[in-house]
């Protein structure tokens, strides 16, 4: 067994827990410990509340895998949606540790998927077959942005890619959808699909809609409007999360085409909270509608990942010692 520290930081939350792999790389979780981001200057600041949180524990391990709500890679991390800025090189020792291994958040929870069980991964649309051999799986989730990622397997042996997929550009299907993308661009010089594939883009639609259609709509917070939408306490609220789950399938489709049509993963918190809603959403019909594609479209099994901590478990099972 192998103890580390794993560590899954989001715009709004950074959670914390020890994990213990096995000799397949399949983590066990402790007791998860989550803090909001805004409540803290830095990583290194919330790092010790955990830490402090965990002193009657015994000993933390001296490795750490943290998963991170952005790109990878540089020398300076600077978090999507918080101020938070981590200098990769020196980030080992500001946190007193042997080693540390960074990932995307979404590349955190494909490595989750390529180690859950079936059981976990229910089927929502499409046939019942396994991951492919040899192909692409996608893997993709609303958060406080739009989180991508996919495993691309060969002979079977899944190798886990992270991808920025969130930030391309948003593609209008019909002209409800051109309203709200013209609504969206007096706000931001450029409207990628996370700015309505995500938490905060249920409320972006939910006002574009009112000002479509010069409706008097009650202004919520966004935890409060995603509970009245699927709570069905709001019509208003209903009828921009079935817009929604349009644009959702839309844009899980066009991510399908692009990293090989052979599979998708639907994850994350906001996901698992619309499992009910989704069959009879038009996110199907919107997933299949790719014209000459759309057999092979409706054929893609599409399925949801199940877990409460899929981030942590995700970037536990991505540790590797340098």
């Amino acid at each position: 067994m192998t103890d580390i520290i794993a560590a899954d930081i989001g715009g709004t939350n950074a959670r914390f827990a020890r994990a213990s792999l096995d000799e397949r790389g399949v983590p066990t979780l402790g007791t998860v410990r989550k803090y909001k981001v805004a409540d803290y200057p830095s990583l290194q600041a919330c790092w010790r509340a955990f830490t402090d949180d965990e002193a009657g524990d015994g000993p933390l391990p001296d490795a750490a895998s943290i998963a991170f709500a952005t790109a990878i890679g540089r020398e300076v991390i600077k978090l999507t949606n918080s101020n938070w800025v981590i200098r990769a090189d020196t980030l080992a020792n500001d946190l007193n540790l042997r080693s540390v291994r960074l990932v995307n958040d979404f590349e955190a929870v494909a490595h989750a998927v390529s180690r859950l069980p079936d059981d976990n991964l229910p089927l929502l649309f499409g046939e019942d077959r396994p991951f492919p051999r040899d192909g692409g799986v996608t893997i993709l989730g609303p958060g406080t942005g739009l989180g991508v990622a996919m495993i691309a397997y060969d002979e079977g042996q899944p190798h886990v890619i992270a991808t920025e997929g969130g930030h391309l550009d948003f593609a209008p299907l019909d002209h409800i959808e051109e309203k709200i993308l013209s609504y969206l661009r007096d706000k931001f010089l450029r409207v990628s699909t996370e700015r309505i594939v995500s938490g905060p883009g249920l409320n972006y639609i939910y006002k574009a809609l009112g000002t479509i259609g010069h409706d008097r709509v009650v202004l919520m917070e966004d935890p409060e409007l995603w509970q009245a939408a699927l709570d069905n306490t709001d019509e208003f609220a209903r009828r921009a999360l079935e817009r929604f789950c349009l644009c959702y399938g839309s844009v899980a489709g066009d991510l399908a085409l692009a990293q090989g049509p052979h599979s998708v993963v639907l994850a994350g918190g906001l996901t698992q909270r619309m499992r009910d809603f989704l069959p009879n959403s038009g996110f199907h019909a919107r997933f299949k509608a790719k014209g000459r594609f759309e057999s092979l479209m409706a054929s893609i099994p599409i399925r949801l990942a199940v877990h409460e901590e899929i981030g942590l478990f995700g970037a536990a099972a991505a540790f590797r010692e340098k």
